[in-house]
């Protein structure tokens, strides 16, 4: 017999039999549910004054019994039952309600986080015999600002053949019409973003302007966005599991196979957000992570991105795959008390300590290659800034090279170095460096280390803002932080004010006694002029002290 899911403590025996002979039972498939089936679960069900669930395969084959206690079943994970973009999951669930009440806000949340064909409550008068049932269904077409299903009327016991195959087909034709032509699938993630803060209005909305643009830069389309400010952050879920049901409900409206939260998630909070919610969810930080592992080109590059990667990784391996919980053993195995998860920790700590010594020996080459560059006595320039700033640009500009450059965030991630000539014949190095941003990841930071380090040997940091930003401010302080953090800040620095083509002429003069900088456009060589005279006074001022 197959199993009886939910609350079956204390059940006689002769009940628990009664209960697992109703897989036998077949619905044909004009039927919501047929009388027969109907009388016989209300009488089951008053007996054992608990609700009982049935849910119905499209093939008319009961999938699963459910029983839950009086007020409410709880639905299994449904892994042998998928649903989606424009289709539902191809099972209804019919149950029964010891009081004559309607479907309740539970059974609503069930039928649009499930995506089920049909949601049915079935009431029971003082005889138990079915007095009413209540049902809904998605609508095919609900508004954002909508609710994404219908209640239909209810139906007495000799009204329940309502060509229920036929609607199911119905409603997910209309689905698949529905969607969006720009929203189908196409092999790039369809993305709602969600910020949670206790932050002022405009700054939370400046972060998540941010976060779209880092989807931008990672071939995400960002269909919608959500923010709740909150006087306090829940420690669980960021939000009130009422808000996660609707972020939940708004996401499968949207027909999104990605959610992204602006704020960092840990690992319990990863685990109570996706045990609600069936659809991927990421944080910030991953999304940074992703960005850098298609952008790492070197071999050096490549390994600072797995160890951040696996050092996010490692703390968060937990899993609601039951597979996980199975004893292994064998060779390089503890024994057969070990299980999959462990196996995986295990493995993933000792990639860790593989990629760290292999970056000791990345720092020890560029310790060798400064070393060269200070016996030859070539000064050296780190440009740095915020990303997207125009710092590769710049490069290309001064030194005529041709250094990827594009208007999106992190193109750069493999360090660049070029050589540039000074008037009077003075020769230096310039390095295009990784752009910052809010929040870098702390493992990125100790990841990038080697790479980092460049800027300790450097005898001018070129600090180029993006002026025509309106977060340049916000952006400039940054990267003045992180400097700090990275004990960088007694380095002579030049502040470039990029942009200025895009900037009004009377906002420029003001910018430019504010920040202290000298106004450039990156791609005209033309106004480079003073910047390139200020770089080579503050170098030839260096070597002569």
């Amino acid at each position: 017999m197959k199993k009886i899911w939910g609350n079956t403590r204390g059940l006689k025996a002769s009940q628990v039999h009664r209960l697992e002979n109703l897989y036998r039972r077949r619905i044909p498939p004009e039927f919501l549910i047929t009388p027969e089936l109907a009388r016989d679960l209300c009488q089951l069900s008053l007996e054992i004054q608990r609700q009982i669930g049935l849910l119905i395969s499209r093939s008319g084959k009961l999938a699963y019994v459910l029983v839950g206690d009086a007020q409410r079943i709880f639905i299994p994970e449904l892994t042998e039952y998928r649903a989606s973009p424009g289709r539902l999951r191809g099972v209804r669930c019919v149950h029964t309600h010891l009081k004559d009440e309607a479907l309740n806000q539970d059974d609503l949340t069930d039928l649009a986080l499930l995506r089920l064909d049909l949601m049915a409550a079935v009431t029971i008068d003082d005889q138990g015999f079915p007095r009413a049932v209540y049902w809904a269904h998605l609508l095919p077409r609900p508004e954002i600002e909508q609710k994404p299903y219908e209640l239909r009327e209810k139906l007495l016991a000799h009204q329940l053949s309502i060509d229920c195959a036929e609607l199911i087909q119905a409603i997910e034709r209309e689905m698949g019409q529905a969607r969006p032509q720009a929203r189908v699938y196409q092999g790039s993630e369809q993305a709602l973003l969600c910020s949670v803060t206790t932050m002022p209005r405009k700054k939370a909305l400046d972060s998540l302007a941010e976060l779209s643009e880092l989807c931008r830069s990672c071939g995400i389309d960002v269909v919608d966005s959500l923010l709740q400010i909150r006087k306090e952050v829940d420690s669980r879920t960021l939000m009130g599991s009422g808000k996660l049901q609707d972020l939940a409900i708004r996401a499968m409206q949207l027909d999104v196979t990605l959610i992204i939260f602006d704020q960092d998630l840990n690992p319990s909070q990863i685990k109570s957000i996706t045990d609600q919610i069936e659809i991927k969810v990421i944080d910030r930080t991953q999304l940074i992570l992703d960005i850098f592992a298609q952008r790492a080109r070197s071999k050096e590059g490549k390994l600072q991105v797995e160890l951040a990667q696996l050092k996010y990784l490692q703390p968060r391996l937990v899993t609601k795959n039951t597979a996980m919980s199975r004893l292994t053993g064998g060779i390089g195995g503890r024994g057969p008390g070990e299980t999959k998860l462990e196996i995986n920790r295990r493995r993933v700590r000792d990639k860790i300590h593989q990629l760290e010594k292999a970056l000791i020996e990345v720092q020890k080459h560029r310790k060798q290659q400064r070393r060269k560059r200070e016996q030859k006595g070539v000064p050296v320039i780190s440009i740095i800034g915020y990303t997207n700033a125009g710092k590769s640009t710049l490069l290309n500009t001064l030194t005529h090279s041709q250094v990827l450059a594009e208007s999106r965030l992190f193109a750069t991630l493999d360090p660049s170095s070029r050589r540039l000539r000074f008037p009077r014949d003075m020769e230096v190095l310039i390095t295009d460096t990784v752009g910052f941003i809010r929040n870098l990841p702390r493992d990125l930071i100790v990841a990038f280390r080697a790479t980092l380090e460049e800027l300790e040997s450097a005898d001018l940091l070129l600090h180029v803002i993006d002026i025509s930003n309106p977060r340049h401010v916000e952006q400039v302080a940054t990267v003045e932080k992180l400097l700090t953090e990275l004990q960088l800040d007694k380095i002579p620095q030049v502040r470039a004010l990029n942009k200025v083509d895009l900037v009004a002429a009377d906002a420029l003069s003001i910018l430019v006694e504010r920040l202290q900088g000298v106004p450039i456009c990156a791609r005209d060589r033309n106004s480079l002029t003073p910047l390139i005279d200020k770089m080579a006074f503050i170098i030839e001022r260096s070597i002569a002290a």
